[in-house]
């Protein structure tokens, strides 16, 4: 989700559901350590709880941007072990350091070792032929032992070469059973199912063999899903937010922000799918996307449009 759950979109999203658990962008432990830290830990304490999720493989820079975080009040440092791409893999990390587990082991347990805010892992079921049920086993054991929190898990393996993160999304089949079989497994282990899943009714049923899910890319492009999610997932019996007064709140965001010299555009771009599937929805996206003027009056107006 790179380039996509910035500050402005948690905000967006932390308005529709008051208890889903929010992760920021993966921030590489270079930028974190080598740039203002403001620019990539600054949030608004609307959006906890909030996860930050870090790339790196260096055990020491990851101990230092953890207690960075823990500083700036995130409630989890998640380690991302999940992402396919070409430029992730010359960092060395993300995907590819599942095929080095105790170095990934290392990293956990110095992160656990200098931050009291739990330390999760994200990452998939297996990489190119390192792909046996077995080695998931051992690889979820290893970092346990290590100090992880909790495992989300993308159901489906990564090819390293070959295919494109986008590729890496579809064509690799979803494996939800082997997630499920992990957690009879391992039942003392948090374990969180990501992959594929587009509806409630189907996180649902998957928490009924899961602890948790994991909502990426559907949630970004249909936000309003969410919508449900503090009633049904957590059992919160009042009724959230309207879409019209979802927008009223961010108006006044946009109006703070605006203040402080934010475009616009980088709010506006998050909610493009805030009424999708709604009569005039097409309308609400086309005023947002071709929106030119800076002011931010032209803006408030595109955002009252259905």
């Amino acid at each position: 989700m790179l380039d996509w759950t910035d500050r402005h979109c948690r905000y967006f999203l932390r308005l529709i559901s008051k208890r889903a658990l929010l992760y920021t962008e993966m921030i590489t432990t270079a930028a974190l350590l080598h740039r203002p830290p403001a620019h990539f830990l600054d949030h608004d304490p609307s959006e906890q709880p909030l996860a930050l999720q870090l790339g790196g493989s260096d055990p020491e820079e990851l101990a230092n941007c953890a207690e960075l975080a823990a500083r700036w009040g995130f409630a989890e440092i998640n380690l991302n072990l999940g992402c396919p791409s070409d430029r992730v893999q010359s960092g060395r990390f993300g995907a590819c350091l599942m095929a080095e587990p105790t170095l990934v082991s290392d990293c956990i347990r110095a992160m656990t070792g200098r931050i009291a805010i739990p330390v999760t892992a994200k990452h998939r079921i297996g990489i190119d032929d390192l792909d046996s049920y077995q080695m998931l086993c051992d690889f979820v054991g290893s970092l346990a032992n290590a100090g992880c929190a909790a495992f989300i898990i993308h159901a489906r393996k990564a090819w390293l070469k070959g295919l494109s993160p986008k590729e890496n999304r579809e064509i690799p089949p979803l494996d939800y059973d082997r997630v499920y079989r992990l957690k009879t497994d391992f039942p003392d282990l948090e374990i969180v199912i990501n992959g594929g899943i587009t509806t409630l009714d189907a996180a649902e049923a998957h928490l009924r063999r899961v602890d948790g899910v994991m909502m990426g890319r559907e949630a970004y492009h249909n936000p309003w899903i969410l919508a449900e999610v503090d009633r049904r997932l957590y059992g919160d019996p009042d009724r959230g937010p309207s879409r019209p007064e979802v927008v009223d709140r961010l108006v006044t965001y946009l109006q703070r922000e605006a203040a402080r010299g934010t475009p616009p555009k980088r709010i506006t771009r998050h909610i493009l799918g805030l009424y999708r599937g709604q009569p005039g929805s097409r309308a609400w996206r086309r005023q947002l996307s071709n929106q030119r003027d800076p002011l931010l009056r032209e803006v408030i107006t595109a955002l009252k449009a259905p």
